[in-house]
């Protein structure tokens, strides 16, 4: 198996405060399109005239680096060098037609200020050369007008079934030598996996026949075919082979409650892969080899309780490992299999150091860091422990990296801001990527390299944004060849679906908090019904990309807000741990100030507002009708954690070697007893007044099924009529076809009785 896109864990943003030059009721003018506050006639500089500009034709009310960004784009070079001078009516005319997106080939002012007169954004005003603040006012909102020219008719109604259905074929891979082509499709209702020989005519094969679950993933060992799935939803997924006609599948990790993971493919070794297997103890994972013909397992490592990840180097020998108590921790580091570990570099709470792979003489190690520091970096290692820092981004975590195991060398790094964003290392991978972008029209952050050949003259690489939900191509660099493969969900448009803009705000206590909000297609951006979709995790974060449920949500007339309150990942180390022992408390604030910021927009209607999420989103929604009961008019809650106690005695025995990181982050059940029962949403039922649906999948390891049954309970003791589905056949989170439309149909239906009356 080739080495391929490795994954960085994420982390915190920059907390800088904007200023802006103008009044909050100005920007609310500004805002409003029918606004006629009175200002007095002053006149505005270039610097003002921005600030109010990102303030009114963006979300970006919170983040100064976003901001900066957004006035780079509409204003170049050595435009504006002067931003204290006041701003001129054709300098005005060329920063809105860039904000607009309305720029084609204008090349002086003159050509500018013709553009926006003909779009009308100087009309009803005066014709002096330079701009009042009075006159920034109305110019703003003729622009709001011409940016959000809907005829308020939204669009046509887009079934749960064609969002929520099997979206295709997906999860293309080539074969090492680039012959055959994998790929995920659906049979029976479940995504099995399919192979193809390339540049053939022939039908693709089914190889797998499964008919309870999903295939979770497929893989290449050389000529052997692997897939992987679990069993209901429980998580413990197993490693199968089959064979090239699909009539010979094996479960070659047959052993009841354990899990394995992929360590290596073992590459230029016959017929063996690493994995990582809980077999000997539930708590924690040893190394094996597993031979993908016979199913046999050779121990390779054992895990003395403490282990969480091992590495294995070039020659497939298990060199590395990382050490933790859950909080502190210790990568370790090895000569030889033969020899003992020893400790290579330490790393205290709040940090992490996370090997990815070693440099083909086995003389250094890449890794992601933020030891020593606030932002996740990529680095590389020595065998001394001396460190060289390779990427690194002033405002987030390094998100990912491709390293190229034939080339020795880290092709790219990537960061999430807004969207994702590639940082290159290697000349002739960045023209390849840079063809591809032009040849698909598309910009970076919608362009992915999903998979390639040994030889790195084939790929798949795939297209996906806020409103396309993916497009695979097979493209030879040989040949300059690229052919589409597939498109995910072809039956949905995107010309109908909706944007997902970012947006950035204050918290009550001065953090940015980052996030997107989706906006009904054609429909104004007024007193709309709201639903504020916390994230899972809560170590985790949102981006920007198709989702099918909030477009679900979207066409049916919603907006929805998603935020990356306090704890979310890819902001560095202060603001992950900003959301420490938080759980009900400043992590809910920054929900809340997300809703009351969409209404100070005249966005949300205060009266329509929803919440829905999760897993912890489920937890946030249960804390946001205890802790703010008058906010909401409608609650899901989806796998959600209702007692914070109990769900620290049911983790899965897997997640026992963070448990101490359970009790860093969220609290301990003896030492923070207080704390957690007033986190807790079922200790405050009595509080809940808002309408609430429940849905739980009865197989789920992480947030057992007790979590959705005593909300459930406490509540119609209480003589509280809620809406509860359980699914026996499901985990966390639903993924058979049939559960999913049923459930999406049912909150539909739920959410609108109450958030469309």
């Amino acid at each position: 198996m080739k080495k391929r896109f490795l994954s960085a864990s994420l982390a915190i943003i920059l907390t800088s405060s904007v200023v802006i030059p103008v009044s909050m009721q100005e920007v609310r003018a500004a805002n409003e399109t029918s606004s006629q506050v009175e200002v007095k006639a002053e006149q505005l500089s270039a610097k003002e005239f921005l600030d109010l500009a990102v303030t009114t034709l963006t979300f970006q009310h919170g983040s100064e680096t976003m901001r900066k960004q957004i006035i780079d784009q509409w204003v170049k070079g050595e435009e504006l060098k002067d931003l204290g001078a006041n701003i001129k009516r054709d300098e005005a005319a060329r920063i809105l037609v860039r904000a607009l997106d309305k720029e084609e080939k204008e090349a002086t002012l003159a050509e500018y200020q013709e553009k926006a007169n003909k779009l009308g954004l100087f009309d009803g005003l005066s014709n002096s050369e330079t701009i009042s603040k009075q006159d920034a006012v109305k110019i703003l909102n003729n622009a709001k007008k011409v940016k959000n020219g809907v005829s308020n008719e939204g669009v046509k109604e887009i079934s749960v079934e064609d969002f929520m259905k099997n979206p295709g074929n997906f999860g293309y891979e080539l074969s090492p030598d680039g012959n055959y082509i994998t790929f995920t499709a659906p049979w029976e209702n479940r995504s099995n996996v399919f192979v193809k020989k390339m540049n053939d005519d022939s039908e693709p094969v089914r190889v797998s026949s499964s008919k309870d679950r999903d295939i979770a993933g497929s893989f290449w060992k050389d000529d052997n075919l692997l897939y992987v799935k679990d069993k209901g939803g429980d998580e413990n997924f197993h490693i199968y082979s089959t064979s090239f006609n699909g009539n010979e599948e094996k479960d070659l990790t047959p052993y009841p409650n354990v899990t394995v993971g992929l360590l290596s493919g073992l590459k230029g070794v016959k017929d063996e892969i690493l994995i990582m297997m809980n077999k000997e103890d539930a708590k924690v994972f040893d190394v094996y080899k597993l031979n993908v013909k016979t199913g046999k397992t050779t121990h390779v490592a054992k895990n003395p309780g403490n282990i969480v990840s091992w590495l294995a180097d070039r020659d497939g020998n298990v060199r590395m490992a990382v050490a933790s108590d859950g909080v502190e921790g210790t990568v370790l580091y090895r000569d030889s299999e033969k020899d003992e570990f020893k400790p290579f570099i330490e790393f205290k709470a709040g940090e992490q150091v996370m090997p990815l792979a070693f440099s083909k003489d086995n003389k250094h190690i890449y890794a992601t860091s933020n030891k020593g520091r606030d932002k996740v970096e990529v680095v590389k290692y020595d065998l001394e422990g001396k460190e060289e820092v390779i990427m690194s981004n002033p405002d987030v975590d390094v998100a990912g990296v491709l390293y190229s195991a034939d080339k020795d060398k880290l092709l790219y790094g990537t960061y999430v801001t807004d969207k994702l964003h590639y940082q290159f290392f290697d000349e002739d991978f960045e023209k390849l990527f840079r063809k591809l972008q032009n040849k698909l029209g598309v910009s970076e952050s919608e362009l992915g390299i999903n998979d390639y050949n040994k030889e790195m003259t084939k790929f798949i690489v795939s297209v996906a944004s806020d409103t396309v939900f993916g497009k695979f191509y097979y493209y030879d660099s040989t040949t300059d060849e690229l052919k589409e493969l597939a498109t995910l969900s072809p039956w949905l448009n995107p010309e109908e679906l909706a944007e997902m803009h970012p947006i950035s705000y204050k918290s009550r206590d001065g953090l940015t908090i980052n996030g997107y909000l989706t906006l009904p297609k054609n429909k104004e951006a007024k007193n709309l019904p709201l639903i504020v979709n916390p994230h899972g995790g809560p170590w985790a974060r949102d981006m920007w990309g198709f989702n099918p449920e909030v477009q679900l949500l979207a066409n049916r007339g919603y907006a929805v807000l998603q935020v990356n309150f306090r704890s979310s990942t890819g902001y560095g180390k202060e603001f992950l741990e900003a959301g420490n022992k938080q759980w009900g408390l400043k992590i809910q604030d920054d929900i809340t100030d997300g809703v009351q910021w969409a209404i100070d927009q005249g966005i949300a209607d205060p009266k329509r507002i929803g919440i829905y999420g999760a897993s912890f989103g489920g937890y946030a929604t249960l804390a946001g009708i205890t802790t703010t009961p008058d906010l909401y008019a409608a609650a899901v809650d989806y796998v959600g954690v209702s007692n914070i106690f109990t769900l620290l005695n049911t983790i899965p025995p897997y997640w026992e070697t963070v448990r101490n990181q359970f009790y860093e982050r969220v609290g301990h059940p003896e030492k923070d007893k207080e704390l957690l029962t007033a986190a807790s949403p079922v200790f405050h039922v009595d509080k809940i007044k808002t309408p609430l649906f429940v849905a739980q999948g009865a197989n789920d390891p992480r947030v057992n099924q007790a979590e959705s049954d005593q909300i459930v309970k406490a509540l119609r003791e209480r003589g509280v009529d809620v809406e509860y589905m359980l699914k026996d056949n499901e985990g966390h989170g639903f993924h058979n076809e049939e559960n999913k439309i049923e459930f999406y149909n049912a909150m539909l239906k739920f959410l609108d009785s109450h958030l469309k009356k």
